[in-house]
């Protein structure tokens, strides 16, 4: 697999570089779209929080992260049920390296960050399994397709990341209502990717609503409004506006094959300025297949920054090897902007280092 500047070039290799061209030494704007669910506190969906109804939680304090380099509403930082800490310190890390401005936007939450953010309008998640999933769709997407159109000219290029829990298993319920294969394809954030329950949640959200494999093909508000999350149209909404302008870069996993299924069917012109940018624990991961889903939907590039922490010296950071977390909070964009930015001068390991240094003044017990 060919590599660039430490990031590797895993799908559509030849327009991948070409995108990565348009990229270097350019000044990006990096963009978190955060949202909630009542979806994430089914048990066993998420991992993204200590206890179920943590998940609230998680947004706000990973954007409280960013913006503050520490937690406001809640003690400490974001962490898996086994103590693993959330993504956003690779997203910190490489932002602080390339000097990259951030800016938040919500699509729709329980808890407020304290931080300024966008706020589009939109409501908390609901769960899935009614068929009654998002309240407003077109109203947000509207909102955010205005925001992402100002917010193109701020900058050479966006990178769009997102904290939403559960947020695989509502990629999986749009993905399967506009009739794209995804069953056993999403990520997790768990090493033991619970795919039987995320398709019967799935599939239990699909039958109140009576939708059949497809019916919503053409219809992605549909989808959303049903099956997905809040985070969805508000990410979308900035994509379809910014991207008409300026590349986008869209900083995520499996959930990015969600968001680009519902702007091809809104408007597949801009798809020649869009790539997805992930991590290496996303892209090898055999429990789930990126590449599989996106073929499905467009010829987009997949790019993933190749992080390495095997040779961490902390515990909780060797834990990504072993398949726990794996991106969120656009880790993998944030990393490949600043290895882009910097034309190489930052790699993997100055990453790392800098990765390392922002979690032992973290995770340091306080007196």
């Amino acid at each position: 697999m060919k590599k660039i500047h430490d990031v590797l070039l895993f799908h559509e290799a030849n327009k991948g570089e070409g995108f990565l061209e348009r990229l270097e030494g350019k000044k990006p704007l990096f963009i978190c779209t955060i949202g909630t669910t009542e979806t994430a506190k089914i048990p066993g969906i998420s991992a993204a929080g200590k206890y179920p109804e943590l998940t609230d939680y998680t947004p706000p304090a990973d954007v409280e992260l960013l913006i503050l380099g520490r937690c406001k509403c809640i003690s400490g930082v974001p962490v898996t049920p086994e103590g693993i800490p959330t993504p956003a310190l690779i997203t910190m890390a490489a932002l602080r390296l390339a000097d990259t401005p951030v800016l938040i936007v919500s699509g729709g939450l329980k808890v407020k960050p304290h931080v300024p953010f966008i706020d589009l309008g939109g409501k908390p998640g609901g769960d899935i399994r009614t068929g009654r999933a998002v309240e407003d769709v077109e109203e947000t997407l509207t909102r955010a397709e205005i925001a992402g159109d100002n917010l193109s000219r701020m900058a050479d290029y966006l990178v769009i990341g997102e904290s939403i829990p559960g947020g695989t298993t509502t990629a999986l319920g749009v993905l399967l209502a506009m009739g794209i294969d995804a069953k056993g394809k999403v990520s997790s954030s768990m090493p033991g990717n619970p795919h039987e329950l995320k398709i019967k949640t799935v599939e239990e959200g699909l039958r109140a609503t009576k939708i059949k494999f497809g019916s919503l093909s053409r219809d992605p508000i549909s989808a959303i409004s049903h099956v997905g999350d809040p985070m969805m149209p508000a990410f979308a909404g900035l994509v379809l506006g910014a991207a008409r302008r300026v590349p986008v870069l869209m900083a995520g996993g499996t959930q990015m094959c969600a968001i680009l299924a519902i702007i091809k069917a809104l408007n597949p012109h801009i798809l020649e300025n869009v790539a997805i940018g992930t991590t290496r624990w996303i892209v090898m991961d055999k429990t789930s297949d990126i590449k599989g889903i996106v073929a499905q939907i467009a010829d987009v590039p997949i790019l993933a920054a190749d992080i390495d922490f095997s040779k961490s010296k902390h515990e909780g950071l060797r834990a990504y090897e072993a398949g726990v977390v794996k991106e969120g909070v656009g880790a993998g964009g944030a990393a490949i902007t600043a290895m882009t930015k910097s034309r190489g001068l930052i790699t993997k390991d100055i990453l790392l280092m800098e990765i390392e240094k922002i979690y032992e003044s973290l995770m340091r017990p306080t007196p």
